[in-house]
């Protein structure tokens, strides 16, 4: 699995998200370009320990379903279309391409540059990923909306 705490990780993600515009159209889902940009970003703040993920009481059987689909997060296995999204990550506002492009891109280098971290918070639902894990899980959600918008 590629990892943003690679090479080709990050200029794969990095050449891709260069190629979007503001005109990109999306392949499913409700989002513009500009709100999948502010969607992205908010898995990157969560693991840079920016912004705390919202967690409400998450009970037993959430837990143990967490638990079984976290393998999915990191694995070779391309994610499926139309997903449920966690609520703080739905964006249904307008937002400027220019400016969500930017802080995304900055976020990407800001969470490579911490490949060498070793001491990740565990994550509010799934819990604890390795270092490696948490490389290939953001590498995946970006992957996975460039695809969206046929990048």
């Amino acid at each position: 699995m590629k990892s943003l705490f690679t090479d080709e990780g990050l200029n794969d993600i990095t050449v891709r998200l260069e190629n979007l515009t503001d005109t990109s159209s999306a392949q499913w889902g409700k989002m513009d370009v500009a709100q999948m940009l502010k969607h992205c970003q908010g898995p990157l703040q969560v693991g840079l320990g920016i912004t705390p993920l919202q967690t409400k009481n998450i009970g037993f059987l959430k837990k143990l379903l967490f638990k079984a689909f976290k393998p999915t997060m990191y694995n070779d296995k391309p994610w499926k279309r139309n997903l449920p999204t966690v609520e703080q990550y739905i964006v249904v506002d307008s937002h400027e391409f220019v400016h969500e492009k930017e802080i995304l891109k900055n976020l990407i280098h800001d969470f490579s540059n911490e490949k060498e971290k070793t001491d990740w918070q565990p994550h509010p639902y799934f819990g604890t990923f390795t270092p490696d894990q948490w490389g290939q899980l953001q590498y995946k959600h970006l992957d996975h909306h460039l695809k969206q918008f046929g990048v």
